[in-house]
Formats: structure tokens, sequence, C-alpha cells
């Protein structure tokens, strides 16, 4: 191991105490959650590029006196669809008793390419050792009535969770309640938080909709949208409607899309980029 990751790590170990091990699952899932079984195993490069990013993101959002904000990764590449990230979570302040605290990441992830997910809590290092295409991630930051109902949400895990739908589709119909994708459930958890009406997925999407947000829409063909359905477990577009479907367009939740939404509704600052400095 060299001596910049062996640094890094100490650095991480020493003001937080945790470890790459240390993660608070809120689902009995396996640590393949959010990856492919095919995955590669993580080498000295990826682990020091992830805690390298842990640290300069845990630095920002120290210095930015926030208590809770929406933050997103690039793990897959997504730019020739015009998308530039792939996973979004938030990203709190959770007390450690003593009078400090650390930052947690509540977020949904797919387990293991299959067709179901559940949500996970993790420290920053956990969320960015993840195999990402490129060491950048950006942040939202929610106005404070909404970080408040925010971590009061978060303090009743059982509340924040509930509106997760098990079933996964990496593309899922943004305004349908057969699957859920990541970005789709933080969202929906979002306008709960926001609106006190809000109490189940279907009342999320009418609050969304009123609430002028618009999901991505994502150009596929028939031959690409036939190859993902067969070869991925966890890709499905049946709850797309057909008018829109045999159109070629998918319309889903993406980072950009929640992140443009926040700041044009006036509820969220513009996405501040994190990048690690070296």
């Amino acid at each position: 191991m060299n001596k910049s990751l062996i640094k890094i790590m100490h650095t991480w170990k020493t003001r937080f105490a945790v470890t790459i091990l240390s993660i608070g699952m809120l689902a009995p899932l396996a640590a393949h959650a959010g990856r492919s079984c095919e995955e590669n195993k993580p080498t000295t490069e990826t682990i020091e590029r992830g805690l390298t990013l842990a640290v300069q993101t845990t630095k920002e959002l120290d210095a930015s006196g926030q208590d809770v904000v929406l933050l997103a990764r690039k793990g897959q590449d997504l730019s020739k669809h015009g998308v530039q990230y792939s996973h979004l979570g938030f990203a709190y302040r959770q007390p450690d008793g003593n009078g400090g605290y650390s930052w947690r990441v509540l977020h949904k992830l797919n387990h293991c390419g299959t067709g179901v997910a559940a949500i996970y809590r993790q420290g920053l290092a956990e969320f960015y050792l993840d195999d990402l295409w490129r060491y950048e991630a950006a942040y939202v930051v929610p106005k404070p009535e909404i970080q408040k109902r925010l971590l009061a949400l978060f303090a009743d895990i059982g509340h924040a969770t509930c509106l997760n739908q098990r079933q996964y589709s990496l593309v899922s119909y943004a305004w349908g309640q057969k699957y859920q994708q990541s970005n789709q459930w933080a969202l929906e958890t979002l306008a709960m938080a926001i609106s006190s009406e809000v109490n189940s997925r279907e009342e999320a999407q009418e609050w969304l909709q009123s609430q002028g947000y618009r999901p991505t829409a994502i150009r596929l063909g028939p031959l690409t949208r036939l190859g993902a359905r067969i070869s991925k477990a966890n890709v499905a577009f049946d709850d797309h409607p057909p008018s829109k479907r045999f159109a070629d367009v998918i319309e889903t939740v993406t980072a950009d899309s929640v992140f443009i939404w926040m700041n044009n509704a006036n509820l969220g600052s513009q996405a501040v980029i994190i990048r690690p400095r070296r």
C-alpha cells in the first residue's frame, strides 16, 4: 500500500473514527448492493481516489455550515444522454453523542444487479468506494426549513423509508408505482418531507407534478431497450406508457433533473461541484 493511501486512511480514521468496513445498513442485503455481481475488485488506486473524494466532501460540507444536502455521484457514464450524475442520496449530519457529529448518506441501492433494492445508511467513504466512473460529486443545499423537516424525518427511520418500493428498475417511469429507482426514491421522500399532505408514492408524484418537476426524457430505440431488458435483471420498460415507449422516449428521474428543479422552484441552491484537490 503506498504512502499517500496510508496517510489518507490514517487521517480518516483519526478524525472520524471509522473504517472502510463500518457500514450502517438499514436492510439485510449483501455487501454487493449497488454493484454488479461481476464487479472488479477494488484496487489501491480506486480506494485512494474514493477516500480522497470522501475527505474533500467532508471538508466542504463542514465549511458549508449546512445540516442536510442532496449529494450526487458519477457512478456511470451517462453523458450520451446529457446526464452528469447517476446516483442521488441525502447527506446529513448525525450527532455522535459527544458533542460532535459525522456525515451519513441515506440512499437506495440496487442489490447486485437484480430487480430488488433497499435503503442504506452509509458513511461518505463507503458512498464513494463503489467503482465510480469519475471521481467527482455535486450537492444542492435545500432551504433551511426543508433541512429541518428532513432531519426530523431521518430521526424516524421507519417513516423515512416508508416510500421505498422493493421492485427496482434502473429506468423506472417517473410517474409510475410498479418500480422505483434510487433517484426516484430520494425525490419522492423529499416531497414527503416538504409537504404534510404526502403520505404515499402516488401523492408524492402528484405533488411533484403540481410543483413543476419534470423528469429527464431519454431517447432509447427498440433494439437498445430489448437488449437491456434481456441482459439486465434490473432494467424494465413495461411501466412506461406505450405512447411514450414506442416513440423511444423514456422519462425517468435523474439527479440532474432534481437539482435543476430545486433551484428553479426556489427550494434549494444551485449545484455545487466537488473535485478532489491533488
